[in-house]
């Protein structure tokens, strides 16, 4: 029994140069560091031949098999990789005899939120709004939520700029209940609606995501007016001035879509782009590159659609 404990302790820390072979498939994976923790299991970064991935592993496979279940489908939506690639599932026969259950998921590169924003600045903020609720529109219609939305589960890749989810270990079939979550970003912490797996549950903790950005030490929960807290915490942000009625409905759960909340979004940004024409009759290149992004993201969508 003391035996599998420490082994039960020792799948949240194997050390660097340990092989996990398959039992089933055979396939050997090189643990080079550990990336990731949560409440299922526990993620690693591996080497498979001369390619680099993501391991993740757990004693829990019930709650395993459900994450793979969810990635396959991910996978089917519209074509869209919505999540990493999967490229492996497999248990693992540890020295004391115990199986341990995991999975090899691409490896996904690029920089969080907090660094991608302090290095280029908050003109991104609209586009990648735009982007994440684009994504979020396909789970929905696919019937499921994300549910755990927050930063550590995402990762801005570069050439272009693009928002990518790095777990999907929340993501719930629509109608049931959030079967994982982080307080900060829950609406139920907040007294501001349900844990039932809807749209709405996902939009609140897209503007939570946001406002997230320029609060990295995050704030405590007052006992009451929880909702006038956010919307000061939002008015203070003069980045997020101009999409602070967006943000403010998606809190008090007034979208019941995510095209709701993107279309609302999209007027706004190409409100503020024509307005910045108008005051200087000519667009700098920077905007110029912005509205290209922006339109190849639209067209993109139109056919996906």
């Amino acid at each position: 029994m003391a035996m599998n404990r420490a082994w039960k302790k020792q799948v949240t820390s194997i050390p660097s140069g340990t092989q996990i072979q398959g039992k089933f498939k055979g396939n050997s994976y090189l643990i080079k560091r550990k990336i990731g923790e949560g409440a299922i299991g526990t993620v690693y970064l591996c080497q498979f031949g001369k390619q680099t991935a993501a391991l993740k592993i757990s004693e829990k496979q019930t709650s395993m098999t459900l994450e793979v279940n969810v990635l396959k489908a991910l996978k089917q939506v519209r074509g869209n990789l919505l999540g990493p690639a999967l490229l492996d599932v497999d248990d693992w026969l540890a020295p004391n005899r115990q199986t341990y259950t995991f999975y090899v998921m691409e490896y996904v590169h690029g920089e969080s939120m907090q660094q991608f924003f302090r290095k280029n600045g908050a003109s991104w903020l609209g586009l990648l709004m735009v982007q994440l609720l684009e994504d979020l529109e396909k789970l929905h219609k696919a019937g499921w939520v994300f549910g755990d939305l927050k930063t550590d589960n995402l990762l801005i890749s570069q050439a272009p700029p693009k928002i990518r989810w790095i777990d999907v270990g929340g993501v719930t079939q629509i109608g049931r209940a959030i079967k994982e979550y982080t307080e900060f970003y829950d609406r139920g912490y907040w007294g501001l609606g349900s844990r039932r797996a809807e749209p709405s549950y996902d939009l609140f903790s897209v503007a939570i995501i946001f406002l997230e950005i320029f609060y990295p030490q995050r704030f405590a929960r007052p006992e009451t007016k929880r909702a006038n807290l956010l919307f000061k915490k939002i008015d203070k942000v003069k980045a997020l001035q101009p999409y602070a009625p967006v943000l403010k409905k998606a809190i008090t759960g007034k979208y019941t879509t995510s095209a709701e909340m993107q279309r609302e979004l999209k007027q706004i940004i190409f409100s503020r782009k024509n307005q910045s024409r108008s005051k200087t009759g000519k667009i700098g290149l920077s905007e110029a590159m912005w509205i290209f992004l922006f339109s190849i993201l639209s067209i993109l969508t139109s056919l996906c659609f």
